[in-house]
């Protein structure tokens, strides 16, 4: 998965990366023939006391590291760009691929993990890439280059490197081997501290509200001290791992000089290339020092490759056909047919023998026990998931036949907990409608009930609006995504329990107001109060998945021993208020 990731991103800028590929060869090959330079210059400029052969070998030498300085710097330059440019293009995918989710994949990845694997793991992966930008193409040259010319300057001595560049693969590789799990465990308990975190950051007025403080900070401290306890794990083995290649390199060294020394008094070495082969030692350790540290980072990238492309390979479960069919009627009419829908694995379906129509100019209440699938079933008309039994047409046009955003343009949602997103007023309706005027604006506002209120805020319409609305109280902000939705002037209004935190008064306002407003569209209510459904030309009632009354308000009151039961604890709950 990571060799894919990185030939799909990172190949995409093939002009950088070939620029990083002939600079690194230019710089290595400089880096080899300095020693060399070197060596000549002490066996033959030092020893004949020849100045001018020591001047000039030593203007080549500062030549040739010059060469060496721009090529290295070009080549981190370029390698930056490819490896920069890669993650950039493959969080944007893995966005891309998120917002295609139904809202099936969004749950069975979780958002703390779905973000987690668009940051840390893209930015593990991106990391790798200039790491092996800069090493994949030095490292191998250096170590092999390095004791062919070992071998080329000082032959009687070059066994050593023999016995140890194996030796110190060997190690490089064992306590590599056990990093691996470590680091897997790792990216999996980043994903639950992401999760706890953001539980109690969202939801830090429940904790508040209920003292919880101590508990929660508990809980962020388990999963805190479990992903200390991993890392520590894999730090072990990174600390364990540079004293290795020192002790190695300092046992090499050590050799060369002790067996150097008598090669160099049996007159079969020259100082100069023994000089030069201590050079070159460093030089393979330092090269088995960079693909080892390549090497140690390629686990956890690999893990985190897998990560991403186990999000990049998911499909969503609602696909767009590949011909699709316009809505061939009017798109207010909207037919349910059997419909059952049904969780993979799960036992029962959440939804099951669904049949009911809708009309222009009609209102649709949908009313229920918790559970019994209503917010489920609201979900299925805009297909943010896809029936698994039945179908659903709208204006004829069976939604699976439908270009999904094209079918999505009819709908306008306030879904049971209203979002609004970070900005202003103005850029949160704009989400419904981006060409809105501000007359449009305001004319939803005021259907809305949230003209008023707006219009005491400090700047207006540009009045900022903080992540998830937070700033706002939750009357004002359903009002806002009430608003939201009428902007769009969608053929079929969706309210999933979108009048909940509006008192009786603002509610009848409200509803009164979205008559001539929704003359043209259908309305469908998912509500838990009777009294703002009571005018609605048709309420089905669900229980456990299924419709067990479908009718007026008076009808159903006679007709419905489960509607009648709900209206009946409504009305005492508010006489006895």
């Amino acid at each position: 998965m990571l060799i894919r990731l990185l030939r799909t991103y990172v190949l995409r800028y093939r002009g950088h990366v070939i620029a990083v590929v002939c600079f690194q060869l230019v710089a290595t090959i400089a880096m080899l023939y300095l020693p060399t330079l070197n060596a000549d210059i002490i066996d033959y400029g030092v020893a004949r006391g020849d100045t001018g052969y020591i001047l000039s070998t030593g203007g080549w030498m500062l030549l040739i590291s010059f060469a060496q300085i721009i090529c290295s710097v070009a080549a981190m330059y370029f390698g930056s760009q490819a490896a920069l440019g890669g993650g950039r293009d493959m969080r944007h995918d893995l966005l891309h691929r998120v917002n295609g989710f139904s809202t099936r994949e969004v749950g069975r990845f979780g958002a703390p993990s779905l973000i987690t694997r668009t940051t840390n793991d893209v930015q593990q992966v991106q990391l790798l890439a200039v790491m092996a930008m800069s090493i994949v193409v030095t490292a191998p040259i250096m170590g092999i280059g390095g004791i062919i010319m070992g071998i080329k300057v000082a032959a009687p001595i070059s066994w050593v490197l023999v016995v140890a560049v194996p030796i110190l693969g060997i190690v490089m590789g064992l306590i590599i081997a056990r990093m691996v799990p470590g680091f897997r465990a790792m990216q999996s308990r980043i994903d639950d501290v992401n999760r706890v975190m953001r539980e109690q950051i969202t939801g830090i007025r429940v904790v508040r509200a209920f003292v919880r403080e101590r508990h929660e900070a508990k809980r962020f401290e388990v999963a805190n001290t479990s992903l200390a306890d991993a890392t520590l794990r894999v730090g072990r083995m990174m600390a364990l791992m540079f004293p290795m290649v020192m002790l190695i390199t300092n046992v090499t060294l050590v050799a060369v000089l002790w067996f150097g020394s008598h090669a160099v008094s049996d007159g079969t070495v020259e100082i100069g290339a023994l000089t030069a082969m201590i050079t070159y030692v460093m030089q393979i350790m330092m090269s088995v020092m960079m693909a080892s540290f390549l090497t140690m980072m390629a686990p956890r990238a690999s893990i985190c490759a897998d990560r991403i492309c186990e999000v990049l390979d998911t499909e969503t479960s609602v696909t767009a056909p590949e011909n699709p069919q316009p809505i061939a009627g009017d798109p207010a009419v909207l037919a349910l047919t059997d419909v059952e829908f049904a969780y993979p694995g799960a036992a029962e379906p959440v939804l099951s023998d669904i049949t009911f129509t809708t009309a222009p100019g009609t209102t649709t209440a949908i009313v229920g026990s918790t559970g019994s699938g209503k917010t489920t079933l609201i979900n299925m008309l805009p297909r943010m998931l896809d029936v698994t039994g039945g179908a659903i047409t709208l204006g004829g046009t069976d939604l699976r036949d439908a270009d999904p955003d094209a079918l999505r343009k009819n709908f306008g949602l306030v879904p049971q907990r209203p979002y609004l997103f970070s900005g202003t007023v103005e850029s949160n309706l704009r989400t419904g409608k981006p060409n809105a005027t501000e007359d449009e604006m305001w004319e939803a506002l005021t259907i809305a009930q949230a003209a008023d209120f707006v219009r005491a805020m400090p700047d207006g319409l540009q009045t900022e609006i903080a992540q998830g609305g937070t700033t706002v109280s939750g009357g004002q902000r359903q009002r806002l995504a009430i608003a939201r939705a009428l902007i769009r002037r969608p053929s079929v209004y969706l309210f999933d329990d979108s009048f909940s935190a509006l008192d009786l008064q603002t509610d009848a306002r409200l509803r009164e107001a979205l008559i001539p407003a929704t003359r043209d569209a259908a309305v469908i209510i998912v509500a838990q109060r009777i009294s703002t459904i009571t005018s609605a030309d048709q309420i089905i009632v669900l229980d456990r998945g299924t419709i067990t009354g479908l009718g007026t308000h008076e009808e159903l009151l006679k007709s419905c021993p489960t509607y009648a039961e709900i209206a009946e604890s409504q009305l005492a709950i508010g006489a006895g208020a």
